[in-house]
């Protein structure tokens, strides 16, 4: 095998595939990145066995001089890309001699043993029966304004994943941490056989990263009962789906309230921020909101000081008293676009729910138990 390329090139591609390569693992050649050369271009794999990826550099972007296949080491051969040249135009040549891998570029050379490519595992590639095709942009976009409200303790493994659900021409994507529920209901363009499944958040994570996010460029999604690929560009990801079935929350989602508050969502924003200046990092203060009339009150007291803010907005029904972690209303309403946010409550015991009239986003977040006297 013989082979050259740009050093972008391959380093792009080393990103992208380094993001499957086990970390930790019983199986030495999990740690390794198989690559495969023939007239169609090199392509590089890695697979962990929960999460695998295969990109290719295509043969009008590399030269194949001699095709072949052999595995190395993830860790030291992305290293060693990384530190032979600065100059991403750099030519930097790969060949195989029995079992010693060369790579070369200008005037430095490294010689590395090579692994066994036979024991690398094959990707799982599965069929296109139930699929779907949104906008790179359209996936980048639902995944970052849902992610962040999955839960980090996977002692329950559903709450560690996102509910992809496909109905017609509706995707709903789900994420819930036992404190706030994120929902996103996206049209798309075309209408598709039913889907419910739940992806790993950290597969969403990492395909969120390396897709370039070109609104004039699609991803294909492909289900089977077991597995998710994601297809876009040179790239192909497949990650094992979590089995079970996903947390019914439509009773949670009520659409009867006692208050409502029309507010602007960056006074609101800047004013949450401002609050957490108070809060040290393991202090579990609340935010009140105090909501009288046309104004709503923000107070946040801890040891360190006091604040109060006062925000102009629209009410509809009772005055209101009630508490959250800053935290999670800031991270709902960093995502959404609207100048305008409407906010649903019932009690200081029952849950917040940020909407828009269409629901294409619902962000529920549950209140704070707190002494009112203190406030």
């Amino acid at each position: 095998m013989r082979i050259s390329f740009k050093r972008a090139d391959i380093l792009n591609a080393l990103n992208i595939v380094s993001k499957a390569v086990a970390a930790k693992t019983t199986m030495p050649i999990l740690e390794c990145i198989l690559i495969e050369a023939d007239e169609a271009g090199v392509s590089f794999t890695a697979n962990d066995m929960e999460l695998g990826i295969n990109t290719r550099i295509r043969s009008d972007s590399c030269n194949v001089y001699e095709g072949g296949r052999t595995a190395v080491e993830a860790r030291l051969f992305v290293d060693i890309i990384r530190k032979i040249s600065s100059d991403d135009s750099s030519e930097i040549v790969i060949s195989k001699k029995e079992s010693i891998i060369e790579i070369s570029c200008d005037n430095s050379l490294f010689k590395i043993q090579e692994r066994d490519a036979d024991q690398f595992p094959e990707l799982d590639l599965i069929d296109d029966e139930k699929h779907m095709t949104i906008s790179q942009f359209t996936l980048k976009e639902v995944i970052k304004d849902t992610i962040f409200s999955i839960s980090q303790n996977d002692s329950n493994k559903m709450m560690t994943g996102e509910l992809f659900e496909i109905k017609g021409e509706n995707l709903k994507v789900v994420s819930i941490d036992g404190h706030r529920i994120s929902i996103r209901n996206t049209e798309l363009r075309s209408s598709y056989d039913p889907v419910s499944v739940i992806i790993p958040g950290k597969t969403l994570n990492e395909i969120s990263k390396i897709i370039p996010g070109d609104a004039e460029k699609d991803v294909t999604i492909c289900f089977s009962k077991s597995s998710v690929l994601f297809s876009f560009d040179d790239t192909v990801m497949i990650s094992r789906l979590i089995d079970g079935e996903f947390f019914r929350i439509e009773n949670m989602l009520h659409t009867d309230y006692d208050t409502k508050v029309i507010i602007n969502k960056k006074e609101l924003l800047d004013s949450i921020e401002r609050s957490t200046i108070l809060v040290r990092e393991n202090d579990k203060r609340p935010l009140i909101f105090n909501i009288e009339d046309s104004s709503m009150e923000l107070r946040m007291n801890t040891v360190i000081g006091s604040m109060n803010d006062s925000l102009l907005m629209r009410k509809e029904g009772k005055d209101l008293m009630i508490g959250f972690n800053p935290r999670f209303l800031m991270d709902a309403l960093r995502v959404i676009d609207d100048e305008e946010v409407s906010l649903y409550m019932t009690n200081a015991k029952s849950p917040l729910i940020i909407r828009d009239d269409k629901e294409s986003y619902i962000y529920l977040i549950l209140p704070v138990n707190f002494n009112a006297y203190s406030y």
